[in-house]
């Protein structure tokens, strides 16, 4: 249910990009010229956005995005607010849309981890198995700060200070993981998709949750979830009815 006049989206893709100063102008200039606010990082391994501002004007800038075949397969996560959560725009080049300082962990190079839809993880933690019978774990991939505002019910926290911490995180905890069926999940899905290729290298099969926190509340309303999710703009949090807190 629609509770405010700003569109708020995020919506993360890996793909290879090599033309990333040309993506970056072009960009820039269209959503500065419709007026939004937020957060768009360009990588060669992908694009990362958080962005926000009218529906229509939201709504143009992302049907011009995907009329770029590399990003069709763009599934933005949305909700709603009374105000503008951004103070301004940046559109910027990065060595990653998510940096975790492994420069051969490049999921646009390789098959996609195993992604769960949020209905079939309801599923499980609902009957406390997956359909194998075999337990399933909750991995955060988020920081500890964040892991404090709200989380799964159980899930593993590692603490982690930055995300570029989870490969050494999983070294020194991996034998927890043995014999379990994993799900690694984080915001709205990118660090759980790079973080499920580290648990696959390391020989852990893993799943990430598809969509992350924020469309498995759009999905399923949060159960086995409690606190809120933090997100990285003025609102600081939302509620598992994606408004903010």
């Amino acid at each position: 249910m629609q509770t405010g006049p700003i569109l708020n989206i995020s919506c993360y893709l890996f793909v290879s990009l090599p033309d990333t100063a040309a993506l970056r102008d072009r960009l820039d200039a269209r959503a500065d010229a419709l007026g939004l606010k937020g957060t768009v990082l360009i990588a060669e391994e992908g694009i990362n956005l958080f962005l926000a501002g009218p529906a229509d004007a939201v709504n143009a800038w992302v049907g011009e995005l995907r009329a770029d075949s590399r990003f069709a397969a763009l599934s933005p996560k949305e909700s709603w607010s009374e105000v503008q959560p951004f103070q301004r725009l940046k559109v910027k080049v990065k060595p990653e849309i998510i940096r975790m300082n492994r420069p051969t962990v490049r999921p646009d190079q390789a098959p996609r981890a195993p992604a769960l839809a949020p209905a079939t993880l309801a599923r499980w933690l609902d009957q406390g198995h997956d359909d194998d019978g075999r337990p399933v774990v909750m991995l955060d991939t988020r920081n500890g700060f964040e892991v404090d505002q709200g989380a799964f019910d159980g899930a593993i926290d590692w603490r982690l200070d930055k995300f570029s911490d989870f490969p050494d995180a999983l070294a020194a905890h991996k034998d927890e993981l043995a014999g379990k069926t994993v799900v690694s999940y984080c915001t709205g899905g990118i660090r759980c998709e790079k973080a499920a290729m580290v648990l696959a290298d390391q020989g852990i099969p893993a799943w990430q949750l598809d969509g992350g926190i924020l469309r498995y509340f759009e999905d399923t309303g949060g159960r086995h979830y409690h606190g809120n999710c933090f997100v990285f703009d003025d609102r600081r949090g939302v509620n598992a009815d994606l408004t903010p807190t």
